[in-house]
């Protein structure tokens, strides 16, 4: 049942030995804290740019249709935004304080189970980042081009 040869196994072990070494556990989290930095440096920076570069300073002058369709467009916008950011975060770091499994086979499979997940995560997080982007800029737009009360 085993679909691992003796090396991936011994190769594994040797992963196993590295994860429960102190200062390797130290270089991960340090470099999972530098991954949470990126993220949120990444999106002060976006949503910065949305706010600096939108439309109308006062939406209020805005007829109450277009005005509603604005405020709409930005909300769900900046939740794919996020949503998307969120995944990608999520993709390139585990759960803090993941158990480390003690079995080279084991610790295969779920290597293999977590490359399909990240593969899924990102799948959904190019499609929301696009869809978070054209949201906030079709609300841009509406407040360009619809009329003022």
């Amino acid at each position: 049942m085993t679909d691992f040869t003796p090396q991936q196994v011994r190769d594994a072990e040797r992963r196993l030995d590295a994860l429960a070494d102190p200062h390797e556990q130290l270089r991960l989290a340090v470099q999972q804290a530098e991954g949470y930095r990126n993220f949120l440096s990444s999106l002060t920076a976006v949503l910065t740019a949305v706010f600096v570069l939108k439309g109308q300073e006062d939406l209020s002058k805005l007829a109450s249709g277009p005005r509603w369709t604005v405020v709409s467009l930005l909300i769900m916008g900046f939740v794919a935004l996020v949503a998307a950011s969120w995944l990608t975060v999520v993709a390139v770091h585990d759960r803090p304080g993941r158990e480390i499994v003690g079995e080279p086979e084991r610790l295969l499979r779920d290597e293999v189970r977590r490359t399909h997940r990240i593969w899924r995560l990102v799948e959904w997080a190019r499609w929301l980042a696009p869809a978070g982007v054209l949201g906030v800029a079709a609300a841009v737009i509406v407040t360009w081009v619809a009329p003022a009360t």
